[in-house]
C-alpha cells in the first residue's frame, strides 16, 4: 500500500513538473499558480535542451537593513560565499547557491512566448504586453524569498532586530568569447533595487 501510495506521489510530481514546462495556454493560465505554489522554490523547472540559451554573466544579490532607530546597513554579499562552496565541493555542492540565481532568474525571466511577443510589439513601437497575473505573483515571490533568505544571513544586524530589508541585484555580463583576448574589453555591470519589505511580514 505504501508503495502505491508513493508512486502515486511521484506521478503527481512529474505530472505538475510537466505542466510547468507547457507552452503557454488557456490550462496553464488558470492552474499556474497551484503548480507554481507546489514547486517553488525547491522544485522549480527550467529544462532547456542542449542549453540553447546558456548564462553567460554572473548574477547573485546584495542586501542591507534599515533599523529601527532610521539607520541603513551597508550592503552584505548573500551571494558569494555560497558561490566558493559550490566551486570547492564539485562531488556534493550546496545547493544554496542555486536558491538565489533561480529566484533572480524569476524575477527578471518570464514565459519565452510572452518575452518574444513583447520584443515584437518593442520593435512595432506598439503599448507594451503587461504582466499576467501569473507573473505578477511569480516576481512577488521571487522578492519574498530572496529578502527573507538574506534576512537569514544577516542574523546579527540591527541587534538582531531588524525593521526593513531591501535586496539589490547585480548582474555582470561578461565580454564575448570572440574579446575574450581583447585587454580592453570590460565587464558590464547593472544593478536593480527591490523594494523595502518589513521585515515582520517575511517570517
Amino acid at each position: 500500500m505504501a508503495l502505491l501510495v508513493g508512486a502515486a506521489l511521484l506521478g503527481l510530481h512529474f505530472i505538475a513538473a510537466s505542466f510547468s514546462q507547457m507552452p503557454l495556454n488557456p490550462v496553464k493560465l488558470r492552474h499556474w499558480d497551484k503548480v507554481s505554489g507546489y514547486l517553488d522554490p525547491y522544485f522549480t523547472q527550467n529544462w532547456m535542451l542542449f542549453a540553447p540559451d546558456p548564462l553567460s554573466d554572473n548574477r547573485g544579490i546584495l542586501a542591507r537593513a534599515k533599523c529601527a532607530d532610521g539607520s541603513t546597513t551597508e550592503y552584505y554579499d548573500v551571494t558569494t560565499k555560497y558561490v566558493e562552496q559550490a566551486q570547492n565541493s564539485r562531488f556534493f555542492p550546496s545547493r544554496m547557491s542555486r536558491l538565489v540565481t533561480g529566484n533572480v532568474q524569476q524575477i527578471n525571466g518570464g514565459d519565452p512566448v510572452l518575452t518574444r511577443l513583447r520584443e515584437a510589439e518593442k520593435e512595432k513601437k506598439k503599448k507594451e504586453i503587461p504582466l499576467m497575473p501569473f507573473e505578477k505573483t511569480s516576481q512577488e515571490e521571487a522578492v519574498r524569498f530572496l529578502s527573507r533568505y538574506s534576512l537569514t544571513q544577516m542574523p546579527g544586524v540591527c541587534g538582531g532586530k531588524p525593521d526593513q530589508v531591501q535586496v539589490r541585484v547585480y548582474v555582470q555580463e561578461l565580454p564575448p568569447w570572440s574579446k575574450r583576448k581583447d585587454p580592453k574589453a570590460e565587464d558590464k555591470v547593472s544593478v536593480q533595487d527591490l523594494k523595502w519589505l518589513k521585515a515582520g511580514s517575511l517570517l
